[in-house]
């Protein structure tokens, strides 16, 4: 199988000042449709720029990207904003919401973009909403809502329609533990009906619902399968790296 997302040698280096800064070094990764593949790893370690060169937010500096069997390389910049819009769901850390637009609106509008009519749009919307507890809050606008709630907006956006691809950069970081693992269902449920996801975070709870987990440190990948016992053996992996 070639999978949704091909990562393959990819490196990633900034200049700052004289200095290179290698943020990734020769990454090899594939995610398989209904995969999820949990990413851990310190603060500065690539982990979000792993993200944002895989949802075609930015371009290696080296190797090559695949979507859907897609090479980044060879797509113009429309055509990488068309694939975004249609086949990548992405979670920033700051949800990167509207705030002219509701809570409904800012998730119905990617499937509103794409063409689909506004009435089934808003439908899609609010059912995705609703799985998140968020049903009473569908019209209220960002800056009426918590953090929390304003995360889960995001999350909502991010799976809502027929995405090949999601890619959640700490979805949980600002929501309790019973909030966190409805996230993880939600994101489960669209990996069961084909979606490919890559989720980072530091909970080694939550990365332990992965089918795979992925260590990165210094912008080096070191892969292994999610273990079946449990968190512990997570952060005993990556305190030991």
């Amino acid at each position: 199988m070639s999978g949704v997302l091909q990562l393959r040698g990819v490196s990633k280096t900034y200049l700052d000042g004289a200095d290179e800064v290698h943020a990734l070094r020769e990454v090899d990764l594939t995610v398989e449709a209904g995969m999820m593949v949990a990413v851990m790893g310190p603060s500065g370690s690539g982990k979000s720029t792993l993200l944002t060169i895989a949802g075609a937010l930015e371009t290696p500096t080296a190797g090559e990207v695949l979507v859907a069997g897609q090479p980044l390389s060879e797509m113009s910049r429309a055509d990488r904003a068309r694939l975004r819009r249609r086949a990548i769901g992405y979670v920033f850390q700051d949800y990167n919401l509207l705030p002219g637009l509701t809570a409904a609106e800012n998730v119905a509008l990617p499937l509103e973009l794409d063409g689909l009519p506004a009435r089934k749009a808003r439908t899609a919307g609010l059912r995705a909403l609703e799985e998140l507890g968020l049903a009473e809050r569908a019209e209220r606008f960002p800056d009426q809502l918590s953090g929390g709630e304003r995360q889960r907006v995001a999350i909502a956006r991010a799976v809502v329609g027929t995405r090949r691809l999601v890619l959640a950069d700490e979805p949980t970081g600002a929501l309790d533990s019973v909030n966190g693992e409805a996230v993880m269902r939600l994101i489960l449920s669209a990996c069961r009906s084909g979606v490919g996801a890559v989720v980072v975070t530091h909970d080694a709870q939550l990365a332990s619902w992965a089918d795979r987990v992925v260590f990165i440190r210094d912008g080096s990948l070191v892969d292994r399968t999610a273990p079946r016992s449990g968190p512990e053996s997570l952060l005993a992996e990556e305190a030991s790296r």
